[in-house]
């Protein structure tokens, strides 16, 4: 987390969370959503506009995190904005190494090794590390399928609709939070 944000945490401590205007797509990439594109619909129908900043864009990578509850969000400043998620919290860039090997690496830059291979129902290929669970980008699906080939990564069928459960992510929170609001 950057040292302004970790600054701004501790001069106002209590302001309050932000709920539906950040999206991560399935590709990695950011969406603003403001409360005219809230009003029709969840982010998987409603994106919004899609950040080109690629300042704004590396800060939010440099401070996207998760809570206790599975929540990702990005912590900007002293409010927590968080965000919508189309697939899954991270979006995996695969690479060949020169010694024939493979790379993992976050939407966010941050490096993973891979400790588990999913494929649900659609052909959609998901990688789980210890940073969380996060889908192959499209444009290495094929890369990932070298892998696959060459045994390094078994894919496990499963199910789309199980995956937050069984890695504890929250694809919606702010569907989660409105909930939460009206029994409340």
């Amino acid at each position: 987390m950057d040292d302004i944000v970790k600054q701004a945490l501790a001069k106002w401590p209590n302001v309050p969370h932000c709920y539906g205007w950040l999206g991560l797509d399935a590709r990695g990439n950011w969406y603003m959503r403001d409360d005219r594109t809230q009003a029709q619909g969840p982010f998987r129908t409603a994106k919004g506009s899609m950040l080109r900043h690629d300042k704004l864009i590396e800060f939010i990578h440099r401070n996207y995190e998760h809570d206790d509850e599975g929540q990702w969000f990005f912590q900007n400043g002293p409010q927590r904005v968080y965000v919508e998620l189309e697939a899954s919290p991270l979006v995996w860039r695969v690479a060949e190494d020169a010694s024939g090997g493979f790379t993992v690496t976050a939407h966010t830059g941050a490096a993973a090794t891979v400790s588990g291979c999913l494929l649900d129902e659609d052909g959609r290929l998901y990688l789980a590390s210890p940073l969380g669970l996060g889908l192959v980008h499209t444009q290495d699906v094929g890369i990932a399928a070298e892998a696959v080939e060459r045994g390094l990564w078994t894919p496990e069928n499963v199910q789309a609709s199980t995956l937050p459960v069984r890695f504890g992510h929250v694809l919606s929170p702010a569907e989660r939070h409105a909930e939460a609001v009206s029994s409340g």
